[in-house]
């Protein structure tokens, strides 16, 4: 008997509420439901207005996972899509999730959130820089929150503020906070900085994606800026093995990050840590707190 629960008046078929998802910590599909209708409030301004696209992972991390920005078989006609064209596809739409009732039907399909830097009624404008700090090992999310700092005294020499979350899987995101500006143009001034931080700390940071290069080295990928990338939107659940989540940090947490465990936040983590703080990147919504690329 498959359970129909109702949210803001959409009658909801949720399936599969004991299946164990991540056996590492035994965690079922019916507390991932629970985690996403938790954090609604915080997750969903940041999904709201965004083409999204999802990684599902239904039978968990390792099981088979599979990206797609289509919006997916049975989506129901009062979820919201939007027309993203593509090359191979001038008709394509994608979902929007605008209200929890549209978050708790993608949650059930048991998917990552992955959103791009600009919103649907501006294509390709970005109110947000990112950049996706990833270690090359030996080198873990220590080496990220170095890197992190060194590009947070730089945004903020040309009056830009960044913000800190976690990965959800080994490194770091900085988010930046913007007026609407082209993606082309984002994405030129954050290539410059990433190159800026290679040619600063040669041992320590590499701004090309070749694999060979990032040993030991903490690749500052710049390439999410692109219009036609997306970055895990924050609080996604991740498909890894444990239920981590892409939450942010404060400042402090990163200044102080000694040990990689210190940036691994899991599911039951996130509730405590917005009663402390609220949403760290609610300034990401702050019309004063954008700025100008220099």
């Amino acid at each position: 008997m498959t359970p129909i629960t109702e949210v803001e008046g959409r009658r909801l078929a949720l399936r599969n509420l004991d299946k164990v998802l991540h056996p590492a910590t035994g965690t079922t599909k019916g507390e991932l439901l629970h985690y996403y209708a938790t954090v609604g409030a915080v997750l969903l301004p940041h999904l709201r207005d965004r083409p999204v696209s999802f990684l599902r992972y239904p039978d968990g991390p390792e099981g088979q996972l599979f990206f797609t920005k289509n919006p997916p078989p049975g989506t129901p006609a009062w979820v919201k899509t939007t027309p993203v064209p593509r090359s191979d596809d001038p008709g394509a739409r994608q979902v929007m999730v605008q209200d929890l009732a549209s978050l708790m039907w993608a949650a059930n399909l048991v998917v990552e959130f992955h959103t791009p830097q600009w919103r649907a009624d501006s294509p390709a404008v970005a109110d947000r820089l990112v950049f996706d700090l990833d270690p090359g090992p030996p080198a873990t999310v220590v080496e990220c929150c170095l890197v992190a700092r060194w590009l947070r005294e730089r945004l903020a020499s040309d009056g830009l503020e960044a913000f800190a979350k976690t990965s959800g899987a080994k490194g770091l995101h900085l988010l930046v906070p913007l007026e609407p500006t082209p993606s082309a143009q984002v994405s030129a001034y954050a290539k410059k900085l990433a190159m800026q931080a290679e040619a600063d700390h040669p041992a320590l940071i590499v701004h090309r994606m070749a694999k060979a290069l990032r040993p030991g080295k903490v690749f500052v990928d710049h390439s999410q800026n692109a219009a036609a990338k997306t970055t895990a939107t924050p609080y996604t659940l991740r498909a890894r093995p444990l239920p981590t989540v892409s939450a942010p940090v404060t400042w402090e947490e990163v200044e102080e990050c000694d040990d990689p465990q210190r940036m691994v936040l899991l599911m039951d983590d996130i509730a405590p840590r917005l009663e402390r703080y609220g949403d760290l990147l609610a300034p990401l919504f702050a019309p004063d707190r954008a700025g100008a690329l220099p």
